[in-house]
């Protein structure tokens, strides 16, 4: 049996005096020679954080100990053995006493062979939790200030399509930059996360579904449920951002459904009100049917005594579409909305930067004055800003409308000349973009239209 001299020392603490291996080694070989003790064996955990047991020589420590081949472990400090309270009930409670080997601290002057030190260690582990809890938020504190002036949080967890400078701290796009952009635009086309996993270098497609909500492309940090502006360079635009969300909610309030019919997903029942559905009929027809005359899918009936005729999915099909290449037909695109609503986020924008300028103007008048009535003049631009900012986030959202009207228009103009060219997948986004539902009643078909 030995004495087992066990040393940590976490990555923040690698070089603060008195905590180094070299320092720890020093005091630690003292003691043995104080107390006679020859035969031991040092245990070190370099680069280790406190907070679990999971260290390497932590484990082949705990191991030797259960094999009765240590008579006693000696730390420094408390606190290098662990910094959980719990941690450090374990290791005395389930693994040192049980297998005979007493605990000494040197810097707390305890061991665990009188009940006097029994008592003090778990006091002082008590404490250990404590501070290690104080770390642990002074960290926090530290990240968010970091967030807040734009900086990345560290290099861990680099999200797809960045890398970390840590000479600046801030992400920078890489070679998957592209990438990123290109998954954005084909989910708008259709493509689905599994799909698109297939196509890009990534895991999985819970990954794709990440990447899809991820606001730090649009040049943001989101730090404990707060949205900070960042530094780094953004991947997609503002524009591009919204309408994936929208179409992200839309198809998570739309049952998935199989994409090989061009109006999956847009028929409804003029009578009942329950969706329509494609089904083969024979060996080469195809119907279109009410939903509520199908008894397995019983939360999709509206009406069990819908007497809706089944229609030729063919015949409907040509028939939404002439009326859509009717309509399409001499469309032109114009960007004169989102001109004028550009401009006037711009003028906006000018006049709040302006306005929290003058509020700090006056917030350092006070400062200097004490002047109460300054008071009240800093709560009037305080309302003004508030006013501003919410007039700002309307012309956003008008913008974001307008664009996507403009880009409602640019899809389906000349669509007629176009249809033969386009995957299935390119069709049925052409029809989504511009009809919102289509209701048959017979032999009577009504299209309700996006514009």
């Amino acid at each position: 049996m030995h004495t087992a001299l066990y040393i940590r020392v976490s990555t923040d603490a690698q070089y603060e005096e008195g905590y180094s291996v070299d320092a720890q080694k020093e005091k630690l070989k003292q003691y043995c020679k104080l107390k006679d003790i020859s035969d031991y064996e040092f245990y070190i955990d370099g680069g280790w954080s406190g907070s679990n047991i999971e260290r390497p020589e932590m484990k082949r420590m705990i191991d030797n100990i259960r094999k009765r081949q240590v008579s006693a472990v000696v730390v420094y400090k408390l606190d290098r053995l662990s910094r959980s309270q719990k941690d450090t009930v374990f290791l005395l409670e389930d693994v040192f006493i049980p297998n005979g080997c007493n605990f000494i601290s040197l810097n707390e002057n305890f061991d665990t062979t009188t009940p006097y030190g029994k008592a003090m260690i778990g006091i002082l582990s008590v404490f250990a939790q404590l501070e290690r809890e104080n770390i642990r938020e002074r960290t926090r504190m530290g990240m968010q200030e970091r967030v807040k002036s734009g900086l990345w949080m560290g290099g861990g967890r680099v999200p797809f399509g960045y890398s970390y400078d840590p000479s600046k701290d801030i992400l920078v796009p890489d070679k998957h930059a592209e990438d990123v952009k290109r998954i954005f635009e084909l989910y708008l086309q259709g493509y689905s996360t599994t799909q698109l996993a297939d196509m890009f270098e990534v895991s999985e497609d819970k990954q794709i579904t990440d990447i899809l909500g991820r606001i730090t492309y649009l040049g943001k940090i989101k730090f404990r449920g707060e949205i900070f502006d960042a530094r780094h360079e953004p991947i997609i635009s503002q524009e591009l951002w919204d309408k994936v969300q929208r179409e992200r909610e839309r198809r998570s309030t739309k049952k998935a459904v199989p994409n090989t019919y061009l109006l999956t997903g847009l028929v409804y029942c003029a009578r009942c009100g329950a969706k329509m559905r494609y089904q083969k009929w024979g060996r080469d027809s195809v119907k279109i049917y009410c939903y509520s005359q199908q008894s397995s899918k019983k939360y999709l009936i509206k009406d069990s005594n819908c007497d809706n005729e089944k229609a030729d999915a063919s015949q409907v099909e040509q028939i939404v579409l002439d009326d859509l290449f009717n309509r399409t037909e001499n469309i032109i695109p114009s960007g004169e909305i989102t001109t004028v609503t550009a401009a006037a986020a711009r003028i906006l924008k000018q006049r709040y930067n302006e306005i929290s300028e003058k509020i700090k103007r006056l917030y350092n008048l006070y400062a200097s004055s004490g002047d109460e009535l300054l008071l009240e003049t800093i709560e009037e631009n305080k309302a003004e800003l508030g006013s501003v900012r919410r007039q700002i986030e309307d012309e956003e959202k008008n913008r974001s409308t307008a664009a996507e009207i403009n880009e409602r228009i640019n899809t389906v103009r000349n669509l007629r000349e176009q249809w033969n060219s386009l995957t299935m997948k390119e069709r049925q986004h052409a029809i989504n973009t511009c009809v919102n539902k289509i209701v048959i009643d017979g032999s009577l078909i009504d299209i309700y239209y996006k514009f």
